[in-house]
């Protein structure tokens, strides 16, 4: 029995909601997910602050391919004022231009340095709330951990080595005249 007795907006305080990025931006970025918890009721409106961001599981589905290496990582950072972040972060190993191979899967240790490389990157921990969350819209930090693995590539062409894996090698001989054809 407790008609009348229970203030409504009592029952709204802690709510999480759900909502898409394109409902909150107007824009097409729809498979971001933010969650926001109510912290206080003014007549009709909820004040909200932010509980969590996720990918939808299309978007996470999509991204995950065959071929490739998955290397998932996750954080917990303290922003200047005072939130706890939890952050992860899933990237995948991928297929430099020219590649012959079906595969790019990464080796165990450049995976554990692709992941030291991400934890590395601690730009949260220098900023405030409102600028993390502005931060992970556009997805600057997953652009500033791209640049960080840039030196994970071949190295650059030495002819000088070239030459070396080549002076073991046997010289092919052809029979006079003879030239292989062209393709």
């Amino acid at each position: 029995m407790t008609q009348g007795t229970k203030i409504a907006s009592d029952g709204l305080k802690g709510h999480v909601f759900e909502v898409s990025l394109a409902d909150l931006q107007n824009n097409e970025v729809a498979f971001c997910k933010f969650k926001l918890i109510t912290e206080d009721v003014q007549g009709k409106n909820c004040l909200t602050n932010f509980h969590g961001m996720d990918l939808t599981r299309d978007k996470m589905c999509s991204m995950v391919k065959k071929w490739q290496t998955m290397i998932e990582a996750h954080i917990d950072v303290k922003t200047t004022d005072g939130y706890l972040l939890r952050l992860f972060c899933v990237s995948f190993t991928k297929k430099h231009t020219n590649q012959i191979h079906i595969t790019s899967y990464g080796k165990h240790q450049q995976v554990l340095q692709i992941r030291y490389k991400i934890m590395e990157i601690r730009e949260v921990q220098t900023i405030d709330l409102k600028e993390a969350v502005n931060k992970l819209i556009p997805d600057s930090i997953g652009k500033d951990i791209e640049k960080a693995f840039k030196m994970f590539e071949k190295p650059k062409f030495e002819f000088g080595k070239l030459m070396e894996l080549n002076e073991a090698g046997a010289k092919v001989e052809w029979a006079d005249g003879y030239e292989p054809p062209v393709q």
